[in-house]
């Protein structure tokens, strides 16, 4: 096998040794300069990090054979990511003050390697990286041009115009004739919630953005189509005609979903699934849809797909009533005592095995006792009586989904 330092020269050779420490500090720099404040570390390295990397190795090796890169061999590297970034909506200055900020940092990266004696061979290499830049800049202003003007675009922003109006309940069919789609006897309707916290306002465009994109591949990879999704990066809903794919209904196909999305979204993703939903039924399916995802989210349910079955009994005593709101009151006195709260839900987690509840606590079962009795005290309610403890049991449960606020989607 050839060493992969073959033919270059001192100063490309030891460049070439450090270039994936230089590659990430190009990346990092790249961003400082361009991006706002509040945009995560790591949310270019998937897409952006590896194509540096690549780039620099090819540029090494064109170089080494006296030449430059050609424009169609960066655009090898540089198009699908630039494409990326057009598609979630990163202006164009933002990504070309980032590509020329790097630019700098490379060419003083090579300054501090380069020894007084290879100065024609650093002004060779400046030469040739500013030849990288300007095919690196067509291509971004390629790359953006082609999303702008594309028909697959327009068709995905008509999509989610036909998504929104069959969600508000809507007159739909001449947006589904501009969408080139026709509206569907029955749909399976997909509500998600990504459990993220807020991003900073400065950031949160782009962050959302990255999210809807990521979604709308998984949909349309899901589906084989443009799927019918409204996604604001926290919330979304996404229309999917029953007859458009197979086994549309399977429990595991829709569980693989949502574990494609933890791992995408790096965050907790509740997904509930109605079938048989007419147009008609759409915006009360939605409806139920949100607030469900909202109540599994809350009560911290794991990643997965549900159904209303899957929270009948949390979804029935949630809802606004007098009832309700007085059950909540029964237990608002525990969640200033951190120590009572854990020791009843412990108790509601192994009923009448107070010894598996107190260890569970590290505590003596006489003080696991003692703190049920002020539970009692506390509430009104007794958690050794079969009947209060399900009282109890549903207070907590209702406001623990009080405490978790609504997000409002914004197609």
């Amino acid at each position: 096998m050839t060493d992969a330092t073959e033919g270059l020269s001192p100063l490309l050779s030891r460049m070439r040794d450090q270039w994936e420490t230089i590659a990430g500090k190009l990346l990092t720099d790249g961003l400082a300069a361009a991006m706002p404040d509040g945009v995560p570390d790591d949310h270019f390295n998937a897409d952006v990090l590896p194509a540096i990397t690549l780039c620099g190795y090819a540029l090494f090796e064109a170089i080494s054979s006296g030449r430059d890169l050609t424009y169609d061999e960066v655009r090898v590297f540089a198009e699908p990511v630039a494409a990326k970034h057009a598609e979630d909506r990163l202006p164009l200055h933002m990504l070309l003050t980032g590509m020329h900020a790097s630019a700098q940092v490379l060419l003083a990266e090579a300054a501090a390697i380069a020894d007084d004696s290879e100065m024609d061979q650093m002004l060779d290499m400046g030469k040739r990286m500013l030849n990288l830049l300007a095919s690196l800049t067509l291509t971004a202003v390629a790359a953006y041009t082609e999303v702008e003007q594309s028909i697959y675009h327009a068709e995905r922003e008509a999509r989610r115009e036909l998504c929104a109006a069959l969600i508000d309940g809507r007159a739909a069919a001449g947006l589904a004739a501009r969408a080139d789609a026709s509206i569907a006897d029955r749909y399976l309707v997909l509500s998600l919630r990504v459990d993220v916290d807020p991003s900073p306002v400065s950031a949160a465009h782009l962050i959302s953005r990255r999210r809807m994109r990521l979604l709308q591949h998984v949909l349309d990879d899901l589906t084989s189509s443009t799927t019918l999704a409204v996604f604001d990066g926290a919330v979304g809903t996404a229309l999917i005609p029953e007859a458009s794919t197979d086994d549309i209904t399977d429990r595991d196909r829709w569980s693989a979903l949502t574990s494609r999305l933890t791992d995408e979204f790096d965050a907790a993703v509740h997904v509930i699934v109605a079938t048989g939903v007419t147009p008609e039924q759409i915006p009360a399916a939605v409806d139920d849809g949100r607030e469900l995802a909202r109540l599994a989210s809350a009560l911290r349910r794991p990643s997965g797909a549900y159904e209303l079955d899957d929270l009948l009994l949390e979804y029935q005593i949630t809802r606004p009533s007098a009832a309700r709101d007085r059950l909540a009151d029964r237990v608002a006195p525990l969640f200033s005592q951190a120590h009572l709260l854990e020791s009843l839900q412990a108790h509601l987690t192994h009923g009448t095995n107070r010894k598996e509840a107190a260890s569970q606590l590290f505590v003596h079962p006489n003080t696991f006792t003692y703190r049920l009795r002020r539970v009692a005290e506390l509430t009104g309610l007794d958690p050794a009586d079969p009947y209060e403890s399900r009282m109890l049991a549903a207070a907590l449960t209702i406001s623990k989904a009080q405490d978790s606020p609504s997000v409002v989607e914004t197609p």
